[in-house]
């Protein structure tokens, strides 16, 4: 997975941001900040759960992670694979994820916001359904 060092993104790098780092790049899953926290904590890091959340923020603002809001507040986060603006396709039987392309919504973002007077707006976006193998598992049901 092809990813920015934090070094080219960040002021200063850091054991801790180094170790969320390495972690990152060896999970392709969407985790939250606990979970991260729990995973170094057995690994016998003695980092905090703030750190890891104030860590995590700093990646998200250089583009380094994806973050995924949930519904009910909570941010799920990735290391961001793709170098461009992106969506994605979210399984939500499994929580495969799939990184999307989506000129059209581009456009249509960038219309309606200059149609409002709007200007320099961000946006993500988050498809939920079910993947292709889920769709078949829950069809052989």
């Amino acid at each position: 997975m092809a990813t920015k060092p934090p070094a080219e993104n960040m002021a200063r790098s850091t054991k801790q941001r180094t170790a969320i780092l390495e972690l990152l790049e060896h999970d392709d899953a969407f985790r939250s900040a606990q979970d991260l926290h729990a995973i170094l904590r057995e690994a016998g890091s003695k980092i905090g759960l703030t750190t890891v959340y104030r860590t995590l923020q700093a990646f998200a603002e250089a583009d380094i992670v994806d973050v995924m809001r949930l519904p009910g507040g909570d941010h799920l986060y990735r290391l961001c694979s793709a170098e461009e603006h992106h969506h994605h396709l979210v399984c939500r039987s499994c929580g495969r994820t799939v990184e999307v392309a989506g000129p059209t919504v581009e456009r249509w973002a960038n219309k309606v916001a200059a149609d409002h007077g709007f200007t320099e707006v961000g946006h993500t976006l988050e498809l939920h359904g079910l993947c292709a193998e889920c769709s078949q598992s829950f069809k052989a049901q």
